[in-house]
């Protein structure tokens, strides 16, 4: 037998390009208003409504595009895979408006099942009817064949597009999921940040709005932080070389003991990248003009995190730091419109986390910048998106031009270096905890102020720094050895506590109940901290019990320093987590008994600790343990680590080994800001912890 066959495609194929090539609910909003860029919108408005409630909730984006006819609606639009715009790419055609699309695989618009089970989509073109036809989703999982689903269309005299105006407009209803106030605050960070924000484009503006308008309170944004900006630089790589390298330092004004500085290269610096990562002393030229990528030009904003210059000019300290851990990283433009998802925080693509791990006193990581790489979409045809929406392709052409891009980092990283230890000189005090570190800046102080000889003096310095950087690198590695031995302090810091809670027990009643209890208690621990290397007594239990029994814990020592406890969990007694129960009590109770020490050290009166359950985090049941204190002497990256803390006397490990159960429970130790969670106002300066449990799908 000989015949031929075709394919036959399933209905349920459009639900999977939605559901499987669009990575979450922000790109496919994202890729609905790339096509109103597409089709000449000058103004997009995304609009939600009800969204905490699926079923009443709607989703609207509205433009004032060009719109489309019923011919282009059943030719282009309902086409999976059309290569209308591809076709425009090639032909190089611009728009009115002088625009080249940005899409083109011609499936981005079926990601609109990623945000509901239903859509009515009306258009107009000019001089046209308004066209008007629904879908339903769930028609495509109960039919066989593509084929087999038929959507209506109909045209009609104008009712939204009135008079002279065209455009479209997509409601999205049946919502697929729940929104909750951090993922709107996600979603809003996301369209904010699709237009390029130092080479804005000309009549393209999305207005977003909700029904929520307190959900969107205190975002800062770029205008208000770039003047914090510590250095900054300007970029332009054309060919094999950068042909322009501005690097400016800025110092606030509250350095008096320095000026600014201006670094700009008269001639072009030739690109070159290591062979490989094993040959790291061995370079090659990078070879962009081989390749269509085009002119890329760079801005880089650059920051200080350290808590000491922090203190010195910044008021909103903890809105600072939340807009550089949400927008922080440097991100690709193409026509000025975002290529996703460089940038993002799951996307280290230029690996500038793991170079500030290795070089932390040298590198800049994705929270100390805010950077925008813009190309040209007529010349970077050998750039090529991937279907899925997570950036280029990694071709050949891709490694030169992200080879390019980092070598330019490094040159600023080179600049910023030297700007950076002259703050460090002048204003940053020497940790008392680091005695090594503290005496090597006194070597380095005497060397500046005592040899002479300037050749001599630069060589010293340089082996001193080498020395500090060798030293710290030693002791990441210490630290990370060490994990192993630090289960033993583990037990003795926590079983001493449980012991104190005995003899305050004894003191306040002689029930042997009460002590029976604790030494129970102090048994479970021992045997919960065994779990650590049996990997056992792991199951799903309520989440508010398990604070009801953290409480029972600590309830003298907050009776002793009169604390007051906002219960704002017990509400939710339903929610339950997979967890080792005793490490999740011990974790809250060292986070309580931190929060009692510094309510007492700062004097706050009255003293009140929140204890909230909360789904405001994406995918994560967060347990929120909320002081109304002053909130966080050092950065929260640094306080996770071991041996870091700014209480005297206190051992660095609380925060620590937190954060390491909650690793091992495959959750997070989260320090979300005030406005992206419920708690109440007099929380707002305090200090505020998350307990992060991974939320499983019933």
């Amino acid at each position: 037998m000989s015949k031929k066959i075709s394919f036959k495609p399933r209905a349920r194929l459009l639900l999977q390009l939605g559901d499987q090539l669009i990575k979450n609910e922000n790109v496919a909003l994202l890729e609905l208003v790339k096509n109103s860029y597409d089709a000449d919108a000058k103004l997009v408005t995304v609009t939600m409504t009800n969204v905490t409630e699926p079923k009443l909730g709607e989703i609207v984006i509205e433009d004032d595009g060009t719109g489309m006819d019923v011919d282009l609606i059943e030719n282009v639009w309902m086409e999976p895979g059309s290569n209308y715009k591809e076709n425009i790419i090639k032909s190089k055609k611009r728009s009115k408006l002088d625009r080249l699309p940005i899409g083109e695989k011609g499936i981005g618009r079926f990601g609109v099942h990623k945000l509901g089970n239903k859509i009515e989509l009306i258009s107009r073109k000019e001089m046209k009817k308004e066209v008007v036809f629904n879908i339903d989703w769930n028609d495509f999982s109960t039919s066989e064949y593509l084929g087999d689903v038929k959507i209506g269309i109909y045209e009609r005299e104008p009712t939204v597009f009135t008079g002279e105006r065209t455009g479209t407009k997509i409601v999205i209803s049946d919502l697929k999921n729940t929104w909750t106030r951090g993922a709107v605050r996600n979603v809003y960070r996301a369209i904010n940040s699709l237009c390029s924000p130092f080479n804005s484009i000309d009549e393209f503006q999305v207005d977003f709005k909700i029904d929520q308008p307190k959900w969107l309170e205190n975002l800062t944004d770029l205008n208000k932080i770039k003047q914090f900006a510590l250095y900054e630089a300007d970029i332009t790589i054309e060919g094999d070389f950068i042909t322009q390298f501005a690097y400016t330092f800025k110092p606030w004004s509250v350095f008096t003991k320095l000026s600014p500085r201006v670094y700009n290269p008269d001639e072009p610096i030739r690109i070159i990248t290591r062979k490989t990562e094993k040959k790291k002393n061995e370079f090659r030229d990078v070879k962009l003009s081989e390749y269509k990528i085009g002119t890329i030009k760079m801005k880089l904003y650059i920051f200080d995190r350290d808590s000491s210059t922090l203190k010195l000019a910044i008021h909103d300290k903890a809105g600072y730091k939340e807009y550089l851990d949400q927008n922080g990283g440097i991100r690709v433009y193409r026509d000025k419109m975002r290529v996703y998802d460089y940038g993002e925080n799951e996307n280290d693509w230029l690996r500038l986390d793991y170079g500030r791990f290795n070089s932390p006193g040298t590198k800049i990581s994705n929270n100390l910048v805010i950077g925008a790489v813009d190309i040209e979409r007529e010349q970077s045809f050998d750039l090529i998106e991937k279907t899925n929406r997570e950036g280029f392709i990694e071709n050949e052409a891709y490694q030169e031009f992200k080879a390019a891009i980092e070598f330019a980092v490094e040159k600023v990283e080179q600049q910023r270096r030297i700007d950076k230890e002259k703050i460090r000189t002048y204003y940053s005090p020497t940790s008392k905890s680091e005695p090594v570190i503290a005496n090597l800046n006194l070597l380095q102080k005497s060397i500046n102020q005592n040899v002479k000889d300037a050749e001599l003096k630069q060589e010293l310095v340089t082996h001193v720094k080498r020395i500090e950087e060798d030293y710290k690198h030693i002791t990441d590695v210490y630290i990370k050895s060490a994990g192993a031995g630090l289960s033993l302090s583990i037990a003795i810091h926590e079983m001493e506590k449980i012991i104190h809670e005995l003899v305050k027990a004894t003191d306040f009643e002689k029930t042997s109940i009460r002590i029976s209890d604790l030494v129970a208690r102090l048994s479970q621990l021992v045997e919960g901290y065994s779990t650590l290397f049996k990997g056992k007594d792991k199951k799903r239990q309520p989440l508010s019990k398990i604070v009801d029994a953290a409480l029972f814990n600590v309830e003298y020592r907050l009776k002793v320093h009169n604390i007051n406890i906002v219960n704002a969990y017990s509400k939710h007694g339903h929610i339950q987590v997979n967890c080792t129960k005793n490490l999740i009590i011990s974790t809250i109770v060292n986070i309580i008994d931190n929060a009692i020490w510094w309510l007492d050290y700062n004097k706050i009166t009255p003293k009140t600790i929140c204890l909230a359950i909360s789904n405001d985090i994406p995918g994560y049941i967060t347990l929120l343990i909320a002081d109304n204190g002053l909130g966080f002497s050092l950065p929260t990256e640094d306080i996770v680590k071991p041996f870091i803390t700014d209480r005297p006397e206190g051992m660095g490990l609380g925060l620590y080994l937190a954060n390491e159960i909650l690793r091992g429970h495959e959750g997070n130790l989260v320090f979300p800001e005030y406005d992206d969670v419920d708690l109440p106002i007099e929380f707002k300066n305090g200090a505020i912890i998350g307990l992060a449990f991974k939320e499983e799908k019933q």
